[in-house]
């Protein structure tokens, strides 16, 4: 599908679980076919669990090392690779990079800012302070105090919520807008250095803006430690290429992407807008990949059928999982429901588990497949938005958040 295509993206309600007919439409219904020991990577990679499919256990400890190895991982891929002077694997270390820095911004950071990761505040406020100046994001007071105030509570998808506000402010989005002029704008704010310029500009000040001393400080001394040392080794042309490329530029890009799936805006004329019903309507779930060439197919065409499934795996979804909805961001929904849940960690199996003990007193969930007609989904939403309700020109009058800290995500 071409990613101006106009057609409506699939988004699905997920009812209890029911024995699945043979011919589901669900892609991971259809994947059951898969070898029993595919079966859990089939649920990772997707995102979606099977109903009642058991998990592996994981734990808020588990998600800290592997996203932390990862970050170490991938740097050291890429130095290896800058040695050597290997440039085909040095997109590897920063893929690796990336995914690492990701997960420790979108799950770990995060639930230590709902000061639910350890559910000690200590613990989980040195975590944050830690993540915040590596990755030099939102200082971790504020981005606690913003995020739980103005994005869970009644502010949700009002123009006092940051990720309103970027939309409307960092990538000049607006209703009335159709799809095809915000799909435009998007891919060329992603490749704009004027845009990934303001965006870094805007990370350090809102890093620096009312951040801890021991953040501060963590910061200081981390970059003027490299940055002197690779100055005086020659060496910074490296630091560059190994570090500051995933940390800047391609940590934008997945940033800005991901800010294009997080939630849908209100429909016009809403009357209601609190309660359950309300704020689950705001949140899909993002499942990754295709259904499985139907076995009934000719064998020519599903030859060709699944050449074409493979390419897209390797080439559209692996990326998109990997690099954008990297850990609980496909079920960010489940999130929405139950934000201090205990159980965050095992968030895919945790989801599933609601649905199939009925999701008690919450309508059913939703879910769309596909990063490109996840975004297309929310760019429609934001299209038939009110216009005089997120009408950019009355930000200051209801929010006091600076415009340059509407790029965080």
């Amino acid at each position: 599908m071409s990613l101006l295509d106009s057609s409506t993206p699939r988004v699905a309600t997920t009812a209890p679980p029911a024995s699945p007919p043979a011919t589901s439409s669900d892609p991971r219904e259809t994947m059951r076919r898969l070898p029993r020991l595919l079966q859990l990577p089939a649920t990772l990679f997707t995102g979606k669990a099977l109903p009642e499919q058991r998990s592996p256990g994981w734990t808020t400890g588990f998600h800290l090392v592997t996203a932390t190895v990862s970050l170490v991982l991938g740097t050291l891929v890429s130095v290896l690779a800058y040695t050597l002077g290997h440039g085909l694997l040095l997109p590897v270390g920063w893929a690796v990079t990336l995914h690492g820095m990701r997960n420790l911004r979108m799950m770990v950071y995060h639930q230590c800012s709902h000061r639910n990761m350890y559910r000690r505040r200590r613990v989980d406020r040195a975590i944050g302070h830690a993540i915040s100046s590596v990755l030099i994001i939102q200082n971790f007071q504020r981005y606690s105090r913003e995020h739980v105030r103005d994005h869970h509570a009644a502010q949700h998808m009002t123009l006092k919520d940051p990720t309103v506000q970027a939309f409307l402010v960092s990538l000049q989005m607006h209703p009335g807008m159709t799809r095809r002029q915000m799909w435009r704008r998007l891919l060329l704010k992603l490749v704009s250095p004027r845009f990934h310029f303001s965006f870094a500009v805007s990370r350090v000040r809102s890093f620096w803006s009312e951040s801890a001393r021991s953040e501060r400080r963590s910061a200081l001394l981390l970059y003027g430690t490299t940055v002197t040392a690779t100055v005086l080794t020659g060496t910074w042309q490296a630091l560059l290429v190994v570090w500051f490329v995933p940390l800047f530029p391609l940590f934008q890009v997945s940033n800005t992407l991901r800010l294009c799936v997080k939630h849908t805006f209100p429909v016009p004329g809403t009357a209601i807008r609190h309660g359950r019903p309300y704020f689950s309507s705001l949140t899909n779930a993002i499942f990754i990949g295709d259904a499985l060439p139907s076995p009934d197919l000719p064998l020519a065409r599903r030859a060709g059928a699944w050449a074409r499934w493979t390419l897209r795996l390797v080439f559209l979804h692996a990326p998109s999982r990997y690099l954008v909805l990297t850990g609980d961001t496909v079920v960010h929904d489940f999130h929405h429901r139950y934000p201090a849940a205990p159980q965050w960690a095992d968030y895919i199996f945790a989801r599933q588990q609601d649905i199939d003990s009925g999701h008690q007193g919450w309508p059913p969930y939703h879910e769309v497949w596909g990063l490109i007609p996840a975004i297309s989904h929310v760019f429609d939403s934001l299209a038939s938005a009110d216009a005089e309700e997120f009408d950019v020109k009355r930000l200051k009058a209801v929010s006091k958040r600076e415009l340059f800290a509407a790029f965080d995500d």
